[in-house]
């Protein structure tokens, strides 16, 4: 029997607030990648994991809170506890392969290409190893037309995170390209999730399984470490001024320049006997 999906239980709740969880994880991990390449050399692979780590915890924390709102009416569902955190890790680890190599060897249109391919299908892998986590009275199948369609969004998404990463300055322009990313990534899982169909069995028996609030322990994790995330970008008067974008801030000057005169002598100095002019 075919059984009845919907990806909207609780309305426009659910897809609004994984919007806004991929949207900070977004923004962490711009302003993280943008203190990288900037701040001094030992730090950097530093900062590029808490980039990658938030950005990871965004996409995983947006699919998971999106997939509250998801249920078939002729049979409850749960989740695989250990898929659902290695599909965690997976997001994680993939978004990280992907700032490290661009943080490292810069926007190259090969490096950028080659590293938003392998990020993007490691967050295809991601969204459907979430999906292998689901647990109920049925089969879930999926059209392949659809499902090769969210894999190119994603490869897409990927590739432009990445670029705004290493390209993006400033406070307000990598908030915009959060935003931007926060599209992509919520459009790629709501088309990933118009290719699903579920084939509820006949068993004649009543599926236990749990509530949707059942998610909620595990997405405390990375939600309490977005939150943590987002205070160490808040304290960082580099970040929060623009001041690791690459510019000085307008009207700071050396301390050489402040005691040069307009002629280009520093003020005090003497010239040499006999000089005139």
């Amino acid at each position: 029997m075919e059984g009845t999906v919907d990806g909207f239980r609780y309305g426009l709740v659910t897809p609004v607030a994984a919007y806004a969880m991929a949207c900070l994880g977004g923004a962490l991990g711009l302003r993280c990648t943008v203190r990288s390449l900037s701040g001094p050399r030992p730090r950097k692979p530093g900062w590029l994991a808490l980039g990658a780590a938030s950005i990871g915890c965004g996409i995983w924390t947006m699919h998971f809170i999106a997939m509250m709102g998801f249920q078939v009416a002729e049979t409850r569902v749960r989740y695989d506890t250990g898929l659902t955190l290695l599909s965690l890790a997976v997001a994680i680890a993939v978004v990280g392969a992907g700032l490290f190599a661009v943080g490292h060897r810069g926007s190259r249109p090969g490096t950028l290409v080659l590293a938003g391919a392998v990020t993007g299908l490691g967050v295809a892998s991601m969204h459907y190893l979430g999906m292998a986590a689901l647990r109920l009275d049925g089969d879930i199948r999926y059209d392949t037309v659809t499902v090769a369609l969210s894999v190119v969004i994603a490869v897409a998404a990927a590739t432009a995170a990445l670029w705004a990463a290493v390209t993006v300055r400033g406070l307000l322009a990598s908030l915009g390209a959060s935003l931007v990313m926060g599209v992509a990534v919520s459009g790629m899982h709501y088309t990933a999730m118009s290719a699903v169909s579920v084939q509820v069995h006949h068993s004649g028996g009543s599926w236990a399984g749990d509530s949707p609030a059942s998610l909620l322990p595990m997405l405390l994790g990375p939600v309490v470490f977005l939150v943590v995330a987002g205070a160490v970008v808040m304290f960082d008067p580099l970040l929060v001024l623009g001041e690791s974008d690459g510019r000085r801030p307008a009207g700071r000057r050396s301390p050489a320049a402040a005691v040069r005169p307009a002629g280009g002598r520093p003020r005090g100095a003497h010239r040499p006997f006999g000089h005139r002019g």
